[in-house]
Order: structure tokens, then sequence, then C-alpha cells
């Protein structure tokens, strides 16, 4: 297997996004983890407050994620949100306007985090690139009185 590696050996102005499967794990667990949670907590009852959470989940994993995990993070979290977090809990069921308006909620909440993140992330590094230039200098001969 070929695996390329960055030959600079400065500090890299940007921060490499964390690989797909490990996003794709985490959104798994973490998801499973907080139906659970609302669940015990709150009941079946409010969907409204799961989709809220795991679409914080979205975010918050869409801000360490590349753009082409956003898609499996959010179906992820729908799944569990469709299977776990309404009656009948573990069965996937498909109410066309319901579940259409969950996942693009949740599709939206990744990709706003991965985008939020990148800009954040892109300023910052212009900003280090831009503060390490060096002043000028002032050649000989170049205020009067110089010789």
């Amino acid at each position: 297997m070929i695996q390329w590696v960055s030959l600079g050996t400065g500090p890299r102005p940007v921060p490499q996004p964390v690989s797909t499967p490990l996003v794709w794990a985490t959104a798994f667990a973490g998801a499973m983890a907080l139906v659970a949670v609302l669940n015990a907590l709150v009941g079946t009852d409010r969907p409204g407050l799961a989709l809220t959470a795991l679409s914080l989940l979205s975010a918050l994993l869409g801000v360490y994620a590349r753009f082409t995990a956003a898609p499996g993070t959010a179906a992820l979290c729908w799944l569990f949100l469709n299977g776990f977090a309404i009656p009948p809990a573990g069965v996937l069921t498909w109410a066309n306007p319901r579940d259409t308006f969950w996942l693009v909620c949740l599709l939206t909440a990744a990709l706003t985090g991965t985008t939020l993140a990148r800009l954040l992330q892109a300023r910052a590094a212009y900003r280090r690139l831009t503060t390490s230039v060096l002043p000028r200098t002032e050649e000989p001969g170049g205020r009067p009185g110089d010789v």
C-alpha cells in the first residue's frame, strides 16, 4: 500500500481532519449512548429533543471530520433516532416528510460543523502565515543623510 507522507519539516498551517472511519465509529457509539441516555431520562415521546441532541453531535463530529464523512455521520445518527428514539423502539420506519426533514437536519448540522471548522482553521493559518513574514529592512542610503 502506498502512503503519502508530507515532506515539510515546519509546522502545518492547517491541521489534518480525523479519518472518516474513526468519525463514523464515534458517531455510532455517540448516537447510541446519547439516545440511550435520552430514553432513560426523558422517554421516547419527545423526538424533537433527540433530533436536537443528535444534530449537535453531528455538528461536533463535523468539526473534526472531512466533508466526505458528513453523509455517513448523518445516516448513523438518523438510524439511532429513527430506530430507538421514537416508538416502537427497535423498528426502522420511513415517514416521508418527517424522516426526510430529520436527515436534512442531521446532514446540515454535520456540514455546518465541518464548514465552520475549515473556515476558522483557514483564518488561523492565514494569520500565522502573515504574521511570520519578516518586516522589511531599509537599504543603506535609503534615508536622507546616509551615504
